[in-house]
C-alpha cells in the first residue's frame, strides 16, 4: 500500500522518512503530554516558592540537590533490576502516585508553608527525572542519524505541551484549583506510558534495534552495573565530564536569571493566583517562540551547520546579554534575556544536548545521563544559588552578577562548540562508511 500524499508531505516537512513518521509523532505526543502536565504544575510551584519566601530560595535549591543525591542511586538500582522495556513504567508510576498523595494533602492543609516547600522540592525533582528518562528513551529508540533529523520535531512536542499547560492552568485554576490540575497531570503521565510501549516496539523494527543496525543492548534485560556506575562512568569519560560541565554552566546562567525573575514577580504580584497567572503567561510566550524555532529552524541548523552550532549559539547570545545588563541594567533587558534564554534552551540547547547521547551505550544513555541531568544539574543550581546570594550581600548591584554571568556564558559556548564538533565528526565518519558500503 502506497503512503498517502499528505503523509509524505508531512514526513518531508519534519525531515522524517516515510517509515519514521509514526514513531516521530509518538515521540512528539509523548513530550506534549509530559510537558502539558508539568507546565500546569510549574506555575503552582513558582507561587509556592514565593510563598516559602524568595529569600529562602537558595535553601530550597540546596534541599532539592540533597534529595537528588538520595534519589539517583535508587534510580540506578532500579534500572539494574528492571528490564529497560519496563523501567519507565516504574518511574512514571511512582511519580503519578506521588501526585495523588499531594492532592490529598492539599485538601487537608492548603495553606501550609511546609507543604508548599515540600511540593516545590518535589516538582523540581519530578521535572528533571521524568524529562531525563523520556530523552533517554528517545536516545534508545532512535539511532544517531535519526536523532539528528527528528529530535527537533520531537522536542516541538514539549513546546506544544508547554503552550497547552500554562493555558490550562490559567483557565482552570479558578474552577478546579491546584488539586484538579495535579489530577489532570497524573492522567497525562499515564498516557505517556502507552506511547512509550509503541515506541519500544518500533525500535526493534525501524529504530536503533532494527536488523542490520549497530548492535545494541537487549531492552528486555536490566542495565548492567551497580547503583553508582552512572557516576563512575561520568568520572572516567572526558566526553561525559564535558557534558556535565556544560550542564553546570547552563544551570548557573539559568539560576542567576531565575532569582531576579522571582524577586520582581514577588514585588509586583503578591496574590498567589495572580502569580500563577503571570507565570502561566510567561511560559505561554516562551513556548510559542520555542515551537516556531523547533519546527522551522532547529532541524535545519543541525543538518546544515551541525550540533556544535545548536549548542553554542544560545550561550553566545547570553554572554552578549549579560554584558548589556552590566552596562545598562533594567527590567526590559532582563525580561528579554529571560525569554531568549528559555526559548533558546528548549529550541536549540536541549535537542542538541540530547543528540550528544545518541551514539552512546545504554548505560550511558540511562544511568550516566540521569546523573548529569539530575544531580549535576541541581548541584549547579544549588552552588550558583548560594553564589548569587553571596554576590547580593556584597552590595555591588547587578553589574558584578552580569559580568560573572557573561564569563560563565562564554565558557559554556566554548564547551558546547567542542562537544557538538565531536558528534558532527562522528556522524560524518558514519556517513562516509555507509557510502563506501553502498
Amino acid at each position: 500500500m502506497s503512503t498517502p500524499s499528505y503523509l509524505r508531505r508531512l514526513s518531508k516537512a519534519i525531515n522524517a522518512r516515510d517509515d519514521e513518521l509514526r514513531p516521530a509523532l509518538f515521540g512528539f505526543l509523548l513530550f506534549l503530554c509530559l510537558f502539558a502536565g508539568y507546565f500546569m504544575l510549574r506555575p503552582i510551584r513558582e507561587s509556592m516558592g514565593i510563598a516559602a519566601g524568595v529569600e529562602n530560595l537558595q535553601w530550597l535549591f540546596t534541599l532539592t540537590f540533597l534529595v537528588m543525591l538520595v534519589a539517583v542511586p535508587l534510580f540506578a538500582w532500579l534500572s539494574s533490576r528492571v528490564p529497560r522495556l519496563r523501567f519507565i513504567d516504574w518511574v512514571y508510576g511512582f511519580f503519578g502516585i506521588n501526585l495523588l498523595v499531594f492532592v490529598e494533602l492539599f485538601q487537608f492543609v492548603p495553606d501550609s508553608t511546609w507543604l508548599a516547600r515540600a511540593f516545590y522540592v518535589w516538582i523540581s525533582v519530578y521535572n528533571l527525572f521524568v524529562v531525563s528518562v523520556a530523552w533517554s528513551l528517545m536516545a534508545d529508540v532512535f539511532d544517531s542519524e535519526q536523532a539528528k533529523r527528528l529530535f527537533a520535531f520531537i522536542a516541538a512536542g514539549a513546546s506544544v505541551g508547554g503552550l497547552l499547560g500554562p493555558a490550562l492552568s490559567t483557565v482552570l485554576i479558578g474552577s478546579v484549583g491546584a488539586s484538579g490540575l495535579m489530577l489532570l497531570a497524573a492522567l497525562l503521565l499515564g498516557i505517556t506510558l502507552v506511547l512509550k510501549q509503541a515506541l519500544m516496539r518500533w525500535r526493534q523494527v525501524g529504530g536503533a534495534g532494527r536488523p542490520g543496525s549497530v548492535p545494541t543492548e537487549n531492552p528486555r534485560q536490566p542495565l548492567p552495573g551497580n547503583p553508582f556506575s552512572g557516576i563512575t562512568a561520568v568520572l572516567r569519560s572526558p566526553y561525559l565530564l564535558g557534558i556535565a560541565g556544560f550542564v553546570v554552566l547552563l544551570a548557573t546562567v539559568t539560576t542567576f536569571l531565575y532569582f531576579e525573575q522571582a524577586r520582581l514577580v514577588a514585588e509586583q504580584f503578591p496574590d498567589r493566583d495572580s502569580q500563577v497567572r503571570v507565570f502561566g503567561i510567561i511560559d505561554f510566550v516562551v513556548q510559542a517562540g520555542a515551537l516556531v524555532s523547533q519546527l522551522f529552524i532547529t532541524g535545519r541548523i543541525a543538518q546544515k551547520l551541525g550540533v556544535r552550532v545548536l549548542l553554542a549559539v544560545v550561550p553566545v547570545l547570553m554572554c552578549a546579554g549579560f554584558v548589556g545588563l552590566a552596562l545598562a541594567p533594567g527590567f526590559a533587558l532582563l525580561a528579554t534575556l529571560m525569554v531568549v534564554r528559555r526559548i533558546g534552551e528548549y529550541a536549540f540547547v536541549r535537542p542538541g544536548r540530547e543528540m550528544l547521547f545518541a551514539p552512546l551505550d545504554a548505560e550511558s544513555k540511562y544511568k550516566a545521563k540521569n546523573f548529569i541531568d539530575t544531580v549535576v544539574y541541581r548541584g549547579g543550581d544549588a552552588v550558583s544559588a548560594w553564589a548569587k546570594s553571596l554576590l547580593d550581600m556584597l552590595g555591588q548591584g547587578a553589574g558584578l552578577v552580569a559580568l560573572i554571568g557573561a564569563g560563565c556564558a562564554l565558557v559554556w559556548a566554548y564547551l558546547g562548540w567542542h562537544l557538538g564538533l565531536r558528534v558532527d565528526h562522528q556522524q560524518k565518519q558514519l556517513s562516509i562508511a555507509d557510502s563506501a558500503e553502498i
